[in-house]
């Protein structure tokens, strides 16, 4: 009898160790598996500065919350919201509203804005004068050929009534709804990234902080006219598709974008050229 007794100890005894290693082997898997999780990628196109630099900015931002970032560099805008179309990127940050509605009317897509970041402040320029008041008679005027930036521009001169619009607060004004023209303009319509070699040849061109400082210029000191401040109409966004627009990856770089440290550089390094739209 102490001899079964004795052996059914030693066996409970052998079952409980196991167990109990069992237990050790399966936290030891987990904390391991936990610790050597790979970061999600996520992707996000843009093209130029400032909106690569805010990325570069947010790094480590996305890394704390386990996103590694890859920033995909396009030649231009179009490439942008095709690759996000396409699936090939997460997001993409180098466009306003309007601008992204436009090529979802055009190309049956579904992009969704997720959040305005900043408003950039555009100007018209000019080589030969610097008040808007020497603007000369008959004067040829640069503005973008693409339908929401030729609105923006239009606007803009409407706004400072240099011309007058049939539909002053319309989005999607063309060049066919001046009703007056005082000065007897000719409006040259040019693709947006296109617009510095414009400034050579037209009398006056409209253009972006972003595109024009690579001419030595700024709208604070070189612009002619500037946007009321507290239009955000046209601020620079992320965006995403409808699919994915609430997707943890989107939310964490809307999150790393609207941070005080994002807000700050807006403010101070492109104090001038933009405002903050958050």
């Amino acid at each position: 009898m102490k001899k079964l007794l004795l052996s059914s100890l030693t066996l409970f005894s052998a079952f409980a160790l196991a167990a109990c290693s069992g237990q050790k082997a399966a936290k030891e898997t987990t904390s391991s598996s936990t610790s050597t999780a790979e970061p999600v990628i996520v992707k996000v196109a843009s093209h130029t500065s400032p909106m690569t630099d805010m990325l570069e900015m947010i790094t480590d931002d996305l890394a704390e919350a386990g996103y590694t970032l890859e920033i995909v560099r396009v030649s231009d805008n179009v490439q942008a919201n095709v690759a996000l179309h396409n699936k090939e990127v997460d997001a993409n940050f180098f466009q306003h509203k309007p601008f992204m509605e436009m090529y979802n009317s055009g190309n049956g897509a579904n992009l969704v804005q997720i959040q305005p970041i900043y408003n950039a402040n555009v100007s018209f320029y000019a080589k030969d004068f610097d008040n808007i008041e020497n603007l000369p008679e008959g004067a040829d005027v640069a503005i973008p050929s693409d339908p929401t930036n030729m609105a923006r521009a239009l606007r803009l001169l409407a706004t400072h009534n240099i011309i007058t619009l049939d539909q002053p607060d319309s989005y999607t004004v063309t060049v066919d709804n001046i009703t007056e023209n005082p000065k007897n303009l000719t409006f040259s319509p040019i693709g947006l990234l296109n617009l510095n070699e414009a400034y050579q040849e037209k009398d006056m061109v409209f253009n972006y902080p972003t595109y024009i400082a690579k001419l030595g210029l700024n709208p604070t000191d070189n612009g002619l006219i500037l946007e009321e401040e507290s239009d955000n109409t046209f601020a620079v966004s992320l965006v995403a598709r409808e699919d994915n627009k609430d997707s943890d990856a989107v939310k964490a770089v809307q999150k790393a974008l609207t941070s005080d440290e994002i807000k700050l550089f807006i403010k101070d390094k492109l104090a001038g050229h933009a405002q903050p739209a958050f």
